[in-house]
């Protein structure tokens, strides 16, 4: 097996360039960086990287726990992670919790057993022992979030202004003539669903329709959607908009409304939130609110190497910009 002094040899180069072609590839001329990489292909020299994690106390990975790994919207985060990660020099590490405590501690338990240098998590819980850590050692903590903004959390995160965006959905609908509107909540324990919710609530109340809103209680998941979408419908005075919290909840909407032999826009107009790839290809093509999916991943790994490398002395909260996205979904009520 190639060692590294055979690569440095045949390469021209010194071992501690080949090393940093490994550890810090942006501190080696392009060149010779070129030059190296061909010179491992060709031996099939592989770096010991456990024996550096020993010796530098880094592992180069970051763990991203998830708390939904088959919803699209986190797929597209997550892309954002693994291009921001790899360009660093990190590897990803993803754990899908599936929203469950259990499985949180234990990945919070492999973060401890310093199995990675960092943690992202994009769910809106942080167990009790990361917790901690976060109380003893601040900012310093390598601990981000990403989506599921609480200022109790105590950690840098990048994420959209969820009650802003929803206020604006609401707008909409009522813009078009909408007096009766459902709305498809996700787990109100979410900072994203209380904080669309508290948008809702607001929006309504300045058109003083707040009476008026019909409102069901979801879980982001198709399931719920058809669930919760057909109890809205199956009311006296049926909503003529419906608002759910999540693109997925709003497929889920559209076979409720098949279900009952309504036409979207013509008999209910649905709005969704989060524009994953699917929406706009839906029939009707969804209106929604589009997130800056891959930019949130990219802006997590920022923060968290900022932590890692000693540049953070205090709390970052970036705000990204979101978008409403009108497509053909949405239309003024029947007459």
């Amino acid at each position: 097996m190639a060692t590294i002094q055979d690569v440095a040899r045949d390469a021209g180069v010194s071992t501690a360039t080949v090393s940093r072609v490994f550890s810090a590839p942006e501190l080696v001329l392009e060149t010779t960086r070129n030059k190296v990489m061909e010179t491992v292909n060709r031996l099939g020299y592989e770096p010991n990287f456990a024996a550096k994690s020993l010796r530098t106390l880094r592992t180069e990975k970051i763990l991203v726990t998830v708390p939904d790994i088959s919803n699209p919207f986190f797929s597209q985060v997550i892309r954002g992670v693994e291009e921001a990660a790899l360009a660093a020099g990190y590897s990803v590490l993803l754990g899908n919790t599936r929203h469950e405590e259990t499985r949180e501690e234990q990945y919070a338990a492999m973060f401890r057993r310093k199995e990675a240098d960092g943690l992202i998590f994009l769910g809106h819980r942080l167990p009790a022992v990361l917790a901690e850590m976060v109380a003893a050692k601040g900012p310093k903590t390598p601990i981000v979030n990403g989506c599921e903004f609480r200022p109790g959390l105590a950690v840098s995160s990048a994420h959209i202004d969820n009650e802003r965006a929803a206020a604006e959905v609401v707008d909409h609908l009522y813009d078009l003539g909408h007096a009766r509107i459902g709305v498809v909540t996700g787990p109100l324990a979410s900072p994203i669903s209380s904080d669309r919710l508290a948008g809702v609530l607001s929006a309504a109340q300045r058109h003083g329709r707040a009476s008026a809103l019909r409102i069901a209680i979801g879980d982001f998941s198709i399931e719920s959607g058809v669930r919760q979408t057909g109890e809205l419908l199956d009311e006296p005075g049926r909503p003529t908009a419906i608002f759910c919290f999540s693109d997925e909840m709003a497929m889920g909407a559209l076979e409720a409304m098949r279900q009952r032999g309504l036409n979207c826009p013509r008999d209910v107009s649905l709005v969704g939130f989060d524009d994953i790839r699917f929406a706009q290809f839906l029939d009707p093509q969804l209106t929604t609110v589009s997130q800056p999916k891959e930019q949130i991943g990219h802006e997590v790994v920022r923060l968290l190497l900022d932590i890692l490398s000693g540049r953070a002395t205090e709390l970052q909260n970036i705000t990204l910009p979101h978008q409403l996205v009108v497509r053909s979904s949405t239309a003024p009520p029947p007459t």
